[in-house]
């Protein structure tokens, strides 16, 4: 007879689907936090909460960008970015402008304080790939996975 191996795992029992050690939004919820953890200490350096991170990331990759399409890359509400962009301006990373051809439109623009900033980032992704302990492989397909199961769940919430 052959052993089993020792990572097969036990088919869980109706009850247990109902442990939270079972539950994958537990799970994704703790390695939020943990991330969160990580990143305030890097961030910190910059000045920067993670969000407001977040924020700088779409503007260093997309440039000026209209508040709404902002909201859209980042899966924000404006009642929710309103404030980190506030903050942002204040400590003088973007500036806000309203569009001349509508003015219910507003586009944030990066100073070039906030642009320069960026330099001084690149070493955050480095040392959150190196706080994982995966190489870029895992963390690439990890992210994969990660971007499949939000599409489904998106898609699960719109019906």
């Amino acid at each position: 007879m052959t052993a089993t191996p020792s990572s097969a795992r036990k088919v869980p029992s109706e009850a247990d689907y109902l442990r939270l050690d079972q539950q994958i939004c537990f799970s994704l919820n703790a390695a939020s936090r943990a991330f969160g953890s990580v990143y305030r200490v890097l961030l910190k350096d910059l000045g920067l909460t993670y969000p407001q991170y977040l924020v700088m990331l779409v503007l260093w990759e997309r440039g000026e960008l209209p508040v709404k399409k902002l909201g859209e890359h980042l899966r924000l509400d404006s009642g929710t970015l309103s404030p980190l962009l506030k903050r942002l301006e204040a400590a003088g990373m973007v500036r806000r402008e309203r569009s001349a051809e509508d003015e219910r439109s507003v586009h944030v623009h990066l100073t070039d304080d906030g642009a320069a900033l960026r330099e001084r980032a690149l070493m955050v992704p480095r040392r959150i790939a190196s706080a994982t302990g995966f190489d870029l492989d895992e963390i690439g397909e990890l992210r994969d996975r990660l971007n499949r199961l939000t599409a489904a769940l998106d898609a699960a919430a719109a019906e």
